[in-house]
């Protein structure tokens, strides 16, 4: 077994590690919303339940196909989601940005989401 196998290895189950966290993140922030947890497993379904989450129109999943489209909406929606659960436009740059750290504080803190902003 060589090191470099060992390595690749290794950041496979890195990756997979990050993946079921972020299943897990999504599922959670999703049912607190009142939307099928299921929903973080199903690519482009998922975006589109997010945007659901934010209050916006389904059909803006299309808009995260186009480039530099993707990266005004995916701050729009970040934004839209933290107000959504009483959290400030401060706290939505971090879901944007920094989803690794802020969408499980949504998904495991006390936040409760709200359909009104």
């Amino acid at each position: 077994m060589t090191a470099s196998s060992v390595a690749g290895g290794f950041g496979a189950i890195v990756y997979l590690v990050v993946i079921v966290f972020y299943v897990v993140t999504f599922w959670k922030i999703f049912e607190k919303a009142g939307h099928p947890g299921w929903a973080a497993i199903i690519p482009i379904y998922n975006v589109y339940v997010y945007c659901k989450v934010a209050g916006r129109p389904g059909w803006w999943f299309i808009l995260f196909i186009i480039p530099i489209v993707n990266i005004v909406i995916g701050a729009i929606v970040a934004i839209d989601v933290a107000r959504r659960f009483a959290k400030s436009t401060a706290f939505g740059v971090g879901l944007w940005l920094l989803s690794f750290i802020f969408a499980p504080i949504l998904a495991f803190g006390t936040a409760t989401y709200s359909e009104t902003a």
